[in-house]
């Protein structure tokens, strides 16, 4: 009997993941038979998160390094630089102005009594930065040992360093012949080790939806429910219209298509919430399954999966507006630009880890003087809704790489 094809069997796994999850809740946290499956879900999940983690330096160090002294050799690096970060900026302004417009129409939280998260918010104790601070520690987060940031896994830090080893190897000629060669054939077997990898995706993903299902607090998600209805609206919004629609109007390349390419990644990144821990899965999808050449997408894809956040920077200006209303803050034009600025900046600061839009939501909320203790409201939803944001980072990551590729034809 032969198997379905690994995007048949993630998909799979995705749906049983969600209906376990949902049984194992249904069942109560007193049942006998809850544990047990929770403990496996949570040590095949994690070790399948830990595998991605294990390639996921190594593969942006070498992609980014030899991307750019492909690039360069063809002289089409500066080309591609520039077009990654337009397109980055474009649509995440894009996200953030859909996030804004509709929290103004629907007006989460406004009429709900703050008074029913009095104790999430009196239990919580978040580290107040204001605009230059986090600039400050963003700056810092640059420029470190290299080995240090590889052995911490600060992606940023590594993309940075790569991008110095690629413009070495460039400005070096034949005298780096051979290290930039031995750096595509590292890069060449750690491609290699992520199709391993991939073998256990679907069961992995089966577990980590089991474990995020089973425990979410659904009396939370109720009475939080026009927040969530916005912000799942905007997100898919973004992700099933806007960003196909750019990617059609550069490219011609259907939506049907790219999602049948491209949905090994999405699945991926809705069960990690990592866009980091997806990165090995995105560049194999947008290489092998969407044609991308290896130089392009060996830049766009790392790069996007740092500082590209679209489904992040929607969060947080939605949330940011949906605190105002709860605490009764009516924000002025000139409030909201600072949101809509301080959350691109923020989520471009994010790191690609779950549930990272909270990390520099701070910012966001202090930037027009809203409570940073407010926070706490989101967190027993933030998982859940980090799911779909995660998922849309991805998408733009790739679509970002196809849309530069096609702005950027390989030269003959």
């Amino acid at each position: 009997m032969r198997l379905p094809g690994l995007n048949m069997q993630i998909l799979l796994g995705a749906a049983l993941g969600v209906l376990i999850g949902f049984w194992l809740q249904s069942l109560g946290s007193e049942s006998a038979a809850v544990q047990p499956v929770l403990y496996a879900s949570n040590l095949i999940g994690g070790i399948f998160i830990d595998l991605l983690k294990m390639i996921l330096i190594p593969l942006v160090f070498m992609s980014i390094a030899v991307g750019i002294a492909n690039l360069q050799g063809s002289g089409d690096m500066h080309r591609v630089w520039k077009l990654s970060l337009a397109y980055f900026v474009l649509t995440m302004m894009i996200a953030v102005f859909i996030a804004m417009l509709f929290s103004n129409i629907f007006r989460p939280g406004e009429g709900m009594q703050i008074a029913m998260f009095a104790d999430a918010m009196q239990g919580f104790h978040s580290e107040q930065l204001t605009l230059s601070q986090f600039f400050q520690q963003f700056m810092q987060r640059l420029f470190v040992n290299p080995f240090a940031a590889m052995a911490q896994g600060n992606v940023l830090a590594v993309v940075i360093f790569a991008l110095f080893v690629g413009i070495a190897l460039v400005m070096g000629g034949e005298r780096y012949r051979n290290i930039h060669k031995l750096l595509q054939e590292l890069l060449d077997l750690t491609m290699r080790v992520v199709g391993w990898i991939m073998v256990i995706a679907p069961i992995g993903i089966l577990a980590l939806l089991i474990k995020l299902t089973a425990t979410q607090d659904v009396a939370m998600f109720e009475s939080l429910g026009k927040f969530v209805g916005v912000v799942l609206g905007t997100t898919l919004l973004h992700g099933i219209v806007v960003l196909p629609l750019v990617l059609y109007l550069f490219t011609g390349m259907t939506p049907l298509r790219f999602f049948r390419g491209g949905r090994e990644a999405i699945i991926t990144a809705l069960a990690t919430s990592s866009s980091a821990a997806t990165l090995p899965v995105t560049m194999r999808c947008v290489e092998k399954n969407l044609g991308v050449r290896s130089d392009v997408a060996g830049f766009v894809a790392p790069l996007g999966a740092t500082i590209n956040m679209d489904g992040t920077a929607l969060y947080e200006a939605a949330a940011a507006l949906f605190i105002a209303n709860l605490v009764g803050i009516e924000l002025n034009l000139i409030q909201q630009m600072v949101v809509f600025l301080t959350a691109m900046i923020a989520a471009m600061g994010a790191p690609g880890i779950p549930s990272a839009g909270m990390v520099t939501m701070v910012m966001v909320l202090q930037s027009v003087g809203l409570p940073a203790e407010a926070i706490a409201i989101l967190l027993p939803i933030d998982r859940a809704l980090d799911t779909f944001r995660t998922a849309v980072n991805v998408e733009g990551d790739m679509i970002g790489s196809l849309v530069v590729e096609k702005l950027v034809p390989q030269r003959q």
